[in-house]
């Protein structure tokens, strides 16, 4: 999407280039995770970079050390907290097995280093956006409530994340599931301390508290307003991606995705599919990629046809 001649062009052969970009999208996914697979196995350097893969494997195991814990009080020895590695690295292989929490805990890696890079780049403080803050401001005590408990919530993502942890109640509740799964693969026959493991874990987990469940409560609760989110200066990285994820009716992981160098024609396409206009999605790609131009012919581009191209895709997180 950075070079195209300046003649007209029509709204068919616009969909074309963004078709075919959008496929060259959807292979460079579908690669993603056996790549991180071999990497996180292998502790080699690679285009992902260091920091990712660093970040993807401290979150998951402390995922692992979490669920360990769980099952060290589930068995009577909850004071047991000095986990063997063999058994950490082992319960991280059956998480990594998994594609949709692999695929999960790359994209929130992702999100903090898109958030670091704005913030060092624009200016853009990494917990509180205008928007968040405007929310805060609310007169609607709801809102504000909300908003509050949101900003506390961000904050400790941003912690989280410097640490490189990551609370199993910040998981979405699939993947909740999938990591009780792993606990009892690697429990064995010790079924009593497992279910009271589980039991607990599930007695302690509300998806709605979580920050990803805040976030999308808030902008769903923005009613038509919800545009304002799709403004990553406004809205900050964290509200910007559930606002594009939930306008173009894709995971928040792929929308995730979409803000990377390699995903541009997806970045447009959701970006129009949410119903924001053209030249605001130019201010969107000034801000994430300064050096890339939309197509001539996107403005005919409606946001129903922009949804259908985006329908077609064939990735899906986890391929």
């Amino acid at each position: 999407m950075t070079e195209y001649s300046a003649q007209a062009i029509s709204v068919e052969a616009v969909g074309a280039v963004l078709r075919d970009e959008l496929a060259h999208g959807d292979a460079l996914i579908g690669t993603i995770s056996p790549i991180l697979r071999h990497l996180l196995a292998n502790d080699e350097h690679s285009v992902f970079g260091d920091e990712i893969i660093a970040r993807v494997r401290g979150m998951m195991s402390d995922v692992a050390r979490q669920l360990l814990d769980q099952l060290a009080i589930g068995g009577g020895t909850g004071e047991e907290r000095d986990h063997l590695p063999a058994h950490i690295a082992g319960l991280v292989d059956g998480l990594v097995g998994h594609a949709g929490f692999l695929s999960h805990v790359h994209a929130l890696a992702l999100e903090w280093q898109l958030t670091e890079r704005l913030q060092a780049r624009l200016a853009l403080d990494p917990v509180l956006s205008p928007l968040l803050q405007a929310l805060i401001a609310s007169s609607d005590s709801n809102v504000a409530s909300g908003a509050m408990a949101l900003l506390a919530s961000q904050a400790r993502f941003a912690q989280n994340q410097r640490r490189m942890q990551l609370p199993l109640n910040e998981l979405p509740g699939d993947l909740v599931h999938a990591g009780v799964l792993a606990m009892r693969g690697h429990a064995g026959n010790d079924e009593e301390a497992a279910a009271a493991a589980e039991l607990a874990i599930r007695a302690s987990y509300d998806e709605g508290r979580s920050r990803l469940g805040q976030i999308a409560r808030l902008i769903t609760a923005m009613g038509g307003g919800a545009t304002a989110a799709l403004s990553i200066t406004h809205a900050g990285t964290a509200m910007f991606i559930s606002a594009l994820a939930l306008g173009s009716g894709q995971d928040r992981d792929m929308a995730v995705l979409a803000t990377n160098e390699g995903q541009l024609a997806r970045l447009a396409l959701a970006l129009r599919a949410a119903g924001l206009r053209p030249q605001s999605i130019e201010e969107q790609f000034v801000s994430l990629h300064p050096q890339v131009a939309l197509p001539p012919g996107f403005e005919q581009l409606g946001s129903d046809h922009a949804a259908a191209l985006l329908s077609r895709s064939a990735a899906y997180p986890g391929v």
